[in-house]
């Protein structure tokens, strides 16, 4: 039986703001249902490569592939609808509505659901985020894990089958990362491939099934992510640091 055609393939990618590359001739597959964690230096492109595969920024050269269709063309709302979801590094919630409008902005605008199906569509990814009792509450109170979880619940209510996660573990404590770690391995326990950029390595490595490490805009190692954190071009990637598995490391 020959293996299923990727989710996502990314080929040749590259793009320039004036002289500086900030992503260069980038190529990888990710597989359906597949958790795949980002590493690398700050300034090492990651950000703008889920740009790129969001449909935020246009490629200057390369193509990008989702579920064997080239989406390369398509704007950021065509690619939401096709079944990409993206998070941010900061959430930015609308602080003046209540959670439950919140995702229902989601669910509307990027996977274009309005009436039963949107409400149904809202209220599932409160209860996979565990925000459901915060539902009514406004969004302007929530502390970061729930502002992290509300960000997440918004990609979900788009129903993506490709979920693009930057930096969500940002800013939590050690007491709050475990859980916003379930939630994600709960994405990958449903069938949704993952990318998720991260600094905080041991968060990554409860999760993912691969590592891509990039710097200066390049694929430098990608495959097991313990054997990817330790190959020296990746700790000299970190600045000379040495990462361990079971610690943050100096991403």
């Amino acid at each position: 039986m020959s293996p299923p055609a990727p989710m996502l393939e990314l080929r040749g990618l590259t793009k320039r703001f004036g002289r500086l590359v900030v992503v260069e001739d980038l190529s990888f597959t990710v597989s359906p249902g597949e958790a795949l964690g980002v590493v690398g230096p700050n300034g090492a492109g990651k950000s703008t490569m889920l740009d790129l595969v969001s449909g935020v920024l246009r490629a200057d050269a390369g193509s990008v592939t989702f579920a064997g269709t080239d989406v390369t063309g398509l704007d950021p709302a065509a690619r939401c609808r096709s079944g990409i979801g993206r998070t941010y590094q900061v959430p930015r919630p609308f602080a003046a509505m209540n959670v439950f409008e919140n995702v229902l902005v989601g669910t509307t605008f990027g996977s274009g659901r309005r009436g039963q199906p949107g409400y149904e569509a809202a209220y599932a990814a409160l209860e996979t985020t565990g925000l459901l009792p915060h539902a009514d509450r406004p969004a302007g109170t929530l502390g970061l894990l729930d502002r992290k979880r509300l960000e997440l619940a918004r990609a979900l209510a788009t129903d993506p089958r490709l979920v693009l996660l930057d930096e969500i573990a940002g800013g939590l404590s050690e007491a709050e990362l475990p859980e916003l770690v379930e939630d994600v391995r709960s994405l990958r326990d449903r069938g949704v491939t993952v990318i998720w950029i991260e600094h905080i390595v041991h968060a990554l490595l409860a999760v993912v099934d691969r590592l891509l490490c990039l710097t200066l805009g390049r694929a430098i190692a990608i495959g097991d992510p313990q054997e990817v954190i330790r190959s020296p071009e990746v700790v000299e990637a970190y600045l000379g640091s040495t990462i361990e598995a079971g610690e943050e490391g100096a991403a």
